[in-house]
C-alpha cells in the first residue's frame, strides 16, 4: 500500500517550441527553456501513477548559488496557491499518469537562470536541462519594460541586425552591424555578465539597476568586463576597431576567455551594449550624437585651439569634440524617479568618465536631459553636456615668447547635432534631436537651459588650456548668464565645401567661401588649414594651409580654394590604421570692424562600392552562393586587403585575405552559404586595406521551408 502511494515524478517536458513561440524566444540557439516574466508557460510532467488530491506536489525555482526562501531566491510554488512574490502555478489538465501545468512568474521577478525542482512528498526530481532563463518581457503590461508597439517591439527586441550611424554631420554614413542576440552563447555570456555584475536579487528586477551595470561591464574598466577601449592607433595586439562588423564574435570570444576582448571604440561598445540589452528582454537602440562634446569639466564648454595657421592643436585641449559618438537608449519605466521620466533612458559603455567611482553612464531619462533636470540619476549633467556645451574658439600666439589666447569666437549651436537611430521596420536613419533637445532658439530651450545652468554653474570665460591660467572670474556663479548669439556687423558667413569628389589617391579639392550681408566695404583676412583628424577630434596629420586677404562689398561672396596634392597625405593615410575624416578649418576678421569668426568642417574620403550577388530567396538547409565584388577605381594600389563576412543564420563570420588590389583591378569572392533559420536575413560584407578602413555592403535574403 505504501509504495503505491509514493508518488514519484518520472519525466518533466518543457514543451519548448510551442513555449518559445508564445514567448518570443523560439530565436535563441540554446538547449534550455527562454521564457519572459510575467506570462505564463506550461510544464508537462510525467509521474509513477495518477495524481490524487491528497497529493503534495511542488516546484521549486531556485536562482543563484545556494537559494533559500527566506532571501526569495528560492521559490516553491504548489498548485492554485498564491505564492509570495507573485509567482503563480495551476493545472490545465491530468490525463492518465501525466499533469499539464501552466507556471506564471511575477511581472517584477528577478531576471536569470532558475533551476527548476519538483518535489513530490520526499523526494526530489531533478529534470535534465532543467536550468530556466527568465528574460524581461516588454509584451507584458505589468513589466516596467512594456512597450505597447508591436512594430517597435519587433525592432527594439527581436531584430538581430541594424545600423549604427557614423561619419561626420555633413556627411552621415550607416555602418551595417549584427547585433546578433539570438547566436550561440550570447545569452549564456549576458547570464554571465550578470552574475559578474554581483547585482541583487532586488537589483536584478529593475532594468535602470541592470542596464546601469552592463553600461559599467562592456567596458573592460575596473571590472575585466567583455572590452578593452584602445583610440592611440596601434591595435597589433588585438582586432582593430574598424575591423568588427558585429557583437557576436566579441561576446563569443569573451564567454569563452573571461578575458577582456581587444579591441573597440564608441560605435564597438555601443553594439555590444545594444546586444546584452536586447538579450536580456530590455528594448534598446544605438542613438549617434553628431559634434559632441567629451567635456572633462562639467561647464558646458569646449575650447578649441588653433594656432596663426589656423591649424588645430591637440596638446592644449583637455576637452574634445568628437565628429560622432555612439550611445545606447534603453526602454523602460524609471519606478525610482518623479513622475515624466518614463520612456527612453540613456545608457553609455564608452569609458570616458567614472561616475560613482565606476567607468558606467545612465539611465539617465531622454526626457531629463531635454527639459533641463540634470540632476535626475543617473549622469545627467555629463549626458547634458554631450549634447549642449558651446564651442569656443581660441587663436594661440606667441608674443615675446609667451603664449597668448585671442577668443575668436563662440558656437552655442553647433554641439549635439542630427541625433540619430534606425527607423523602426525600415532600413533608414530616422532623425530624434527632438526628443533630446528643444529646437535652437525656442522658448522651451531657453528655459530648459536656465535650468540646467543652475544644477551646473558653468564658470567664466577663460581659456582652460594646460597652460592658460586657470584663475576664475571673481563671482562668476553668482549671475547665471545664458550666453547669446552676438549680431554681427557686417553678416559674416563662412562655408566649407569640397569640389571634387574625395578620392584617396586623388587631389583634395576644398573650397571657403565668405559671404557678407551688410552694406559697406570689408576687407577680410582668410586664414585655412586642412588637416586628418580621427572622429574623436584628434588631429593626426597637418597637411596644408592658405592665408589670403580679400574685399567683399555689400551682399557678396567669394570662393577660395584649398587644394591638397596626393602625396600630401596619402602615405600619412597608409600608416593610419583607424578611419580619419579631413578636418578643414576656417578663420575669417574683418579689419574694418574687427569681427571674428571661425568655422569648422569634417569630410570623409569616399571609397567605390562592394557588390553583393546573391538570390532574393532560398531553402532552408540548402546551400546558395554569394558573390562580393569590388573593383578598385581608385588611382592607387589598395595593400593587404582583407575582406569580412557575416550572416547571422546562413554564414559564419570569416576573414578572407585578399592581398593588393590594383587600380582598375577586380576582386571577385565566392562564398558558400548555408541558411540554418527561417526568415529574412542579410549578409555583411566589409573590405578593409591600408588605405581604407570602412567600405560595407550587405544584401537581405529570405528563408523558407
Amino acid at each position: 500500500v505504501f509504495a503505491e502511494s509514493n508518488l514519484k515524478v518520472t519525466g518533466v517536458d518543457f514543451l519548448k517550441s510551442q513555449n518559445t513561440r508564445q514567448h518570443h524566444t523560439d530565436g535563441y540557439n540554446i538547449k534550455n527553456l527562454v521564457v519572459r516574466r510575467g506570462q505564463a508557460f506550461l510544464v508537462q510532467i510525467s509521474f509513477s501513477r495518477e495524481l490524487r488530491a491528497a497529493d503534495k506536489l511542488s516546484l521549486r525555482f531556485g536562482i543563484g548559488e545556494n537559494p533559500v526562501k527566506i532571501k526569495g531566491s528560492l521559490l516553491s510554488l504548489r498548485p492554485e496557491r498564491e505564492d509570495f512574490n507573485g509567482w503563480k502555478i495551476s493545472v490545465v489538465k491530468k490525463s492518465g499518469n501525466e499533469c499539464l501545468l501552466s507556471v506564471t512568474s511575477s511581472p517584477y521577478a528577478a531576471v536569470g537562470k532558475y533551476n527548476l525542482h519538483v518535489k513530490t512528498g520526499t523526494n526530489i526530481y531533478k529534470p535534465e536541462n532543467g536550468v530556466i532563463y527568465l528574460l524581461f518581457n516588454p509584451w507584458c503590461e505589468d513589466d516596467v519594460v512594456y512597450m505597447a508597439n508591436e512594430e517597435q517591439r519587433k525592432e527594439y527586441v527581436l531584430n538581430d541586425t541594424g545600423y549604427i550611424y557614423v561619419g561626420s554631420a555633413n556627411n552621415i554614413y550607416d555602418r551595417p552591424w549584427n547585433y546578433g542576440q539570438f547566436e550561440e552563447f550570447v545569452l549564456d555570456a549576458c547570464m554571465y555578465l550578470l552574475e559578474k555584475s554581483k547585482l541583487s536579487l532586488t537589483d536584478r528586477r529593475d532594468p535602470a539597476s541592470v542596464s546601469r551595470a552592463m553600461s559599467a561591464l562592456v567596458n573592460a574598466n575596473d571590472d575585466n568586463g567583455v572590452l578593452l577601449g584602445n583610440w592611440s592607433g596601434n591595435y597589433i595586439s588585438g582586432t582593430s576597431p574598424m575591423d568588427w562588423i558585429g557583437s557576436v564574435t566579441i561576446l563569443q570570444k569573451y564567454y569563452k576567455t573571461k578575458k577582456p576582448v581587444r579591441y573597440g571604440q564608441c560605435w564597438v561598445f555601443a553594439g555590444v551594449l545594444n546586444t546584452v540589452m536586447r538579450c536580456l528582454g530590455v528594448p534598446c537602440r544605438c542613438v549617434s550624437t553628431f559634434d559632441a562634446a567629451h567635456d572633462t569639466e562639467g561647464n558646458l564648454r569646449v575650447d578649441v585651439y588653433l594656432n596663426e595657421r589656423g591649424e588645430k592643436l591637440n596638446s592644449l585641449s583637455f576637452d574634445s569634440v568628437w565628429n560622432f559618438h555612439v550611445w545606447n537608449d534603453a526602454w523602460m519605466k524609471r519606478t525610482d524617479l518623479p513622475e515624466g521620466f518614463n520612456g527612453w533612458q540613456a545608457i553609455d559603455s564608452t569609458p570616458q568618465e567614472q561616475s560613482q567611482g565606476l567607468f558606467q553612464c545612465g539611465p539617465c531619462p531622454v526626457k531629463a536631459v531635454r527639459e533641463g533636470d540634470v540632476y535626475l540619476p543617473y549622469d545627467g549633467k555629463f549626458v547634458y553636456a554631450e549634447v549642449n556645451a558651446d564651442r569656443v574658439y581660441w587663436k594661440v600666439v606667441k608674443v615675446n615668447g609667451k603664449e597668448k589666447y585671442f577668443k575668436l569666437g563662440t558656437e552655442t549651436q553647433s554641439i549635439g547635432k542630427n541625433i540619430s537611430t534606425k527607423a523602426v521596420g525600415q532600413n533608414r536613419r530616422v532623425d530624434i534631436t527632438r526628443e533630446y533637445k528643444y529646437p535652437e532658439g525656442s522658448r522651451e530651450e531657453r528655459m530648459s537651459m536656465q535650468r540646467a545652468y543652475s544644477f551646473i554653474r558653468p564658470s567664466g570665460m577663460i581659456p582652460r588650456s594646460g597652460y592658460a591660467s586657470t584663475i576664475e572670474t571673481a563671482n562668476a556663479s553668482a549671475q547665471i548668464v545664458v550666453p547669446k548669439e552676438s549680431v554681427s556687423k557686417t553678416g559674416l558667413h563662412l562655408e566649407i565645401t569640397n569640389t571634387e569628389a574625395l578620392h584617396p589617391g586623388n587631389p583634395l579639392e576644398m573650397a571657403i567661401t565668405v559671404k557678407t550681408s551688410t552694406p559697406g566695404n570689408w576687407t577680410i583676412d582668410l586664414t585655412g588649414s586642412c588637416q586628418l583628424q580621427y572622429y574623436t577630434g584628434n588631429v593626426q596629420a597637418n597637411l596644408g594651409t592658405i592665408k589670403e586677404t580679400i574685399k567683399l562689398e555689400g551682399t557678396s561672396e567669394m570662393q577660395v580654394p584649398l587644394k591638397i596634392a596626393p602625396d600630401a597625405y596619402m602615405k600619412t593615410l597608409s600608416s593610419l590604421e583607424g578611419e580619419v575624416l579631413i578636418l578643414v578649418t576656417a578663420i575669417a576678421e574683418v579689419k574694418e570692424t574687427n569681427e571674428k569668426l571661425t568655422k569648422e568642417t569634417s569630410m570623409r574620403f569616399e571609397y567605390p562600392p562592394i557588390t553583393v550577388q546573391m538570390p532574393e530567396t532560398a531553402k532552408l538547409y540548402n546551400d546558395f552562393t554569394c558573390a562580393l565584388i569590388f573593383k578598385n577605381k581608385l588611382n592607387v594600389t589598395l595593400e593587404n586587403c582583407k575582406l569580412l563576412v557575416e550572416g547571422l543564420g546562413i554564414f559564419k563570420m570569416t576573414t578572407f585575405d585578399q592581398g593588393d588590389i590594383m587600380p582598375g583591378r577586380i576582386m571577385k569572392s565566392e562564398i558558400i552559404c548555408t541558411p540554418t533559420r527561417l526568415g529574412d536575413k542579410k549578409i555583411v560584407a566589409k573590405l578593409i586595406s591600408n588605405q581604407i578602413k570602412g567600405i560595407s555592403a550587405e544584401k537581405a535574403i529570405t528563408i523558407t521551408e
